[in-house]
């Protein structure tokens, strides 16, 4: 379907909603969509700060698609997916955009949150490696030392990828370093690559050394588990569920949008923010972003649909990976309720 016929689609089916709950003598919270075509303010947290991942945000607010569905989105920068689990779950914020396996090691800590939906539903982690370094495939990370982040999801997951590519774990060096550690000590040579987000980090190393990089994902090994996506606290769940739905009927919309138009989706992220990468990095984040939006499941679907089986995969290999103590159900960790467009 085509992101102009979707938008009326959902505009309609918004409309239809909203006189339905009047007919029925129903009343919205506070701040739940307006009926009257007015918006109401909502805050997003990001999972950092804003880079090309993040550009269907911008272009869903700037072609007012957040709007047409009763929101009038404010976008705020974050500082890791764990932190904004935890700002959500104190209500410092409306909605985050979290890595699924931070949100559920949380959850099962006791944050008050759960997924409305994953939106990157194949896994951005990757080996990252320059194409001249010498590695060409995965048995070639053997004797190599590889710069990693202790405690994140690529790291914990790491011993699975080496397995399935056949690879033993004490072949390879570990150097264990925070974000910016990891990429600089890339750039210096001082270490032969480094474990992250494929469509995040690749492409500003590429700009920074002006030189091409390889990726070795974890997908292409048969390794996947759910990335990014939006969270909610429980109480917005329970007391505005029309905002819920709107908030991800509106980000659905706004991903396809921006699929469709990729320059102009990056273009809407012009100066919002002063550690953005420069525009030509963020285009190639976005564009490599676009593959990781469905699974074979999902594959035909609005993107933000997310399949049962998919959820069981990502937990059983979290669990697995050691960063949750048991495999619980999907009913868990995420609500099926607020598929986009009532698909469920």
């Amino acid at each position: 379907m085509s992101f102009s016929r979707r938008r009326t689609t959902a505009a309609i089916a918004a409309t239809t909603a909203l006189f339905t709950l009047s007919a029925c003598g129903g009343s919205s919270p506070d701040n739940a969509p307006a009926a009257d075509g007015s918006a109401t303010p909502a805050t997003l947290m990001l999972n950092w700060y804003p880079y090309g991942e993040h550009a269907p945000f911008y272009y869903g607010v700037q072609e007012g698609i957040f709007a047409d569905h009763g929101i009038d989105l404010t976008i705020d920068a974050g500082q890791g997916s764990t932190k904004t689990v935890q700002a959500i779950g104190t209500g410092q914020a409306d909605f985050g955009w979290a890595d699924t396996p931070a949100v559920l090691s949380n959850i099962d800590k006791g944050v008050d949150v759960k997924s409305a939906g994953v939106f990157l539903q194949t896994t951005p982690s990757a080996v990252q490696v320059f194409a001249d370094s010498g590695i060409d495939d995965p048995q070639d990370l053997a004797g190599r030392t590889i710069a990693v982040s202790a405690g994140d999801a690529p790291t914990t997951t790491f011993p699975i990828y080496l397995d399935k590519v056949g690879v033993p774990e004490n072949q390879v060096t570990q150097q264990s370093l925070d974000a910016a550690g990891k990429m600089a000590a890339m750039l210096s040579g001082r270490v032969d690559g480094l474990i992250g987000f494929a469509h995040d980090q690749g492409p500003t190393i590429a700009d920074k050394s002006n030189r091409d990089v390889r990726y070795l994902r974890y997908s292409d090994a048969g390794l996947n588990f759910y990335s990014n996506g939006l969270i909610v606290n429980n109480a917005m769940i329970a007391d505005n569920p029309e905002l819920v739905q709107a908030m991800v009927d509106a980000t659905s919309e706004a991903f396809a949008a921006a699929t469709e138009n990729p320059e102009a989706a990056v273009d809407a992220m012009a100066g919002k923010d002063p550690q953005m990468p420069p525009r030509e990095v963020l285009l190639q984040q976005w564009q490599q972003t676009i593959p990781l939006l469905s699974t074979p499941a999902t594959a035909d679907q609005a993107p933000g649909n997310n399949a049962k089986e998919d959820w069981e995969t990502t937990i059983a290999t979290l669990n697995e990976a050691g960063l949750l103590e048991s495999a619980k159900d999907p009913a868990e960790y995420w609500d099926s309720s607020f598929a986009p467009d009532g698909q469920q």
